[in-house]
């Protein structure tokens, strides 16, 4: 169990590692390229858009192939894609490389967690997903270290080590042993599944840290930037942000296996709710920072008993791992697209405070409406 804990963790680590490096090469794109907040918001959408659509092939492969062909095939692609976004130039470039990383990116995170949560005990679940975000929130926490060193050392370069990692991983992946589906389940399996409210509510836990997510990592480097921060004190607030949160979702893991996962997700809505009601306000640069890690603790907190939800109500109804996952990338990737997106051409036409305040309604809504659902079912 612990050798597939870690090459779970790798797999999910270099993902997201490169996901987050765009973070503080996101002003230095904007300015070189002329990006504007709404370019600068469909750079950062690019690759949640990606995951969107690689999202359910993904899950039909792992079901049908078994989880180590798709960890394999997103690993490679990772790096190919990788190691093009170093040496491109032009925004259409820069948008097509994030957006098929992304699409790879989605089969590596299905096969990865299905392959963790298959052999896990039913009482564990939890907290080896804590574990497996751990790493992925290491990555998220390297990475915008990584593009700050980028910024210094040179794109293509440090692109290209990072390339180099993945395919290791997927080295890593091959030696590492896989059951294969004996039985594929037909796709009609998960169509029926998403009838289960226990299913939806696990969906939307990944939704709504998604649109909070994607507009912070847009506006807030870009106010940030503002303010007198460069790339290296920028990637130096997420870095602090990401070691915060990795502590956060092992603790969160062992509280959703110990009181189930509605518990930490009601505490994760209070806090998410009063950070976006506070982040438009601060002019300061430090206090912004001090504001930003408070956010990543709370948005982060959404992800680990969601997926805990996820895959108690999976083993209940018989549906595949693989399919589980995938439900995961179809959630995460509109709600980071559309946060990135929306709220960059949103901010830009009004202000910073309008797409904050509208994710703190939406985030108390949502918390009248968890409140409700516990007391009727």
């Amino acid at each position: 169990m612990r050798r597939l804990l870690l090459l779970t963790g790798a797999i999910v680590f270099v993902d997201t590692m490169f996901f987050a490096v765009l973070t503080p090469l996101l002003p230095h794109y904007a300015h070189a390229l002329h990006l504007g907040k709404g370019g600068a918001g469909a750079l950062a959408a690019a690759y949640p858009a990606g995951t969107l659509v690689g999202s359910v092939p993904s899950g039909v492969v792992a079901a049908r192939l078994g989880v180590k062909p798709t960890v394999l095939a997103g690993m490679t692609v990772v790096a190919a894609t990788t190691a093009l976004f170093g040496v491109a130039h032009a925004a259409w470039e820069l948008d097509a490389a994030r957006f098929c990383q992304g699409l790879a990116s989605s089969f590596s995170w299905t096969g990865a967690l299905a392959w963790l949560v298959a052999g896990a005990p039913g009482d564990r679940r939890g907290r080896l997903i804590g574990q497996a975000f751990a790493f992925a929130i290491g990555g998220a926490l390297l990475g915008p270290v990584v593009g700050g060193i980028a910024s210094v050392a040179g794109i293509g370069w440090t692109f290209g080590t990072v390339a180099a990692a993945s395919l290791g991983v997927a080295v890593w992946a091959v030696t590492t042993p896989a059951v294969r589906p004996e039985t594929p389940q037909p796709f009609a399996t998960l169509a029926r599944a998403l009838g289960d409210p226990r299913i939806r509510w696990s969906v939307w836990f990944v939704v709504l840290p998604g649109l909070l997510f994607g507009t912070l990592s847009v506006l807030a480097p870009l106010r940030l930037s503002a303010l007198g921060f460069g790339p290296v004190a920028i990637g130096a607030t997420w870095l602090v942000a990401g070691a915060l949160e990795s502590l956060n979702n092992v603790g969160l893991g062992r509280m959703a296996d110990r009181f189930g996962p509605f518990a930490p997700i009601r505490v994760a809505l209070v806090t998410s709710t009063v950070v976006a009601l506070v982040l438009p306000w601060p002019n300061e640069r430090f206090a912004l920072a001090a504001v930003v890690v408070c956010a990543g603790l709370s948005f982060g907190a959404f992800y680990t008993p969601g997926m805990t939800l996820l895959t108690h109500a999976a083993e209940a109804r018989g549906l595949d791992y693989g399919y589980a996952f995938s439900l995961v990338n179809l959630a995460w990737a509109p709600g980071q697209a559309g946060g990135a997106a929306l709220g960059g051409t949103i901010a830009e036409s009004t202000s910073d405070a309008v797409p904050y305040l509208g994710l703190a309604g939406i985030s108390l809504l949502t918390l009248a409406a968890l409140w409700r659902f516990g007391s009727s079912s």
